[in-house]
């Protein structure tokens, strides 16, 4: 690859980068033609990016990220690496344990930055399965704010059953 292309290359990983905040690199290595295919299906059925990059690059471009958080994933380059992007918070992780589930004993979690805290490690898998979306958390918000109410409105119906009565 010349000078130019890896250039340009550092330049799109690194814009991905600044415009992402749920970034998670993964090791894919052993894994073969038709895995790796499932697993690119499976991300893009749950509307996750990746695509397998250069550690060199990838190294590259978290250095000049603009948050200087995502320079602490750098030691987590080793080996083949995945770099995924998505929308939700665990939607990554949920996909990395449902593939594993299959039989599979890849993809390993490397690192993550999701919601401005990098995971360094594997081990950290079912915490960021287990984190809630931003969709979840406000429903259940609005779950706790319409408790009391369901239980004036339940109250009140009850009154008026016995008033009739």
């Amino acid at each position: 690859m010349k000078k130019e292309e890896k250039t340009q290359v550092i330049e799109q990983l690194l814009e991905k980068l600044n415009k992402n905040s749920k970034i998670y690199l993964a090791d894919c290595s052993s894994l073969t033609v038709a895995k790796v295919n499932q697993l690119r299906k499976d991300c893009f059925d749950k509307n996750i990016s990746i695509q397998v990059v250069k550690n060199t690059l990838l190294k590259k471009a978290l250095e000049r990220a603009n948050d200087s958080r995502l320079a602490e994933m750098i030691p987590a380059l080793k080996g083949n690496t995945a770099l995924m992007f998505a929308e939700t918070s665990n939607g990554p992780a949920k996909v990395i344990k449902d593939f594993r589930k299959k039989g599979n004993d890849k993809p390993l979690l490397k690192a993550a930055f999701v919601e401005e805290t990098v995971y360094i490690g594997d081990n950290q898998l079912d915490a960021l399965a287990s984190l809630k979306s931003k969709n979840e958390l406000i429903a259940d918000v609005v779950s706790l704010l319409q408790a009391p109410i369901r239980r004036v409105i339940g109250g009140l119906e009850n009154k008026k059953q016995e008033a009739a009565a």
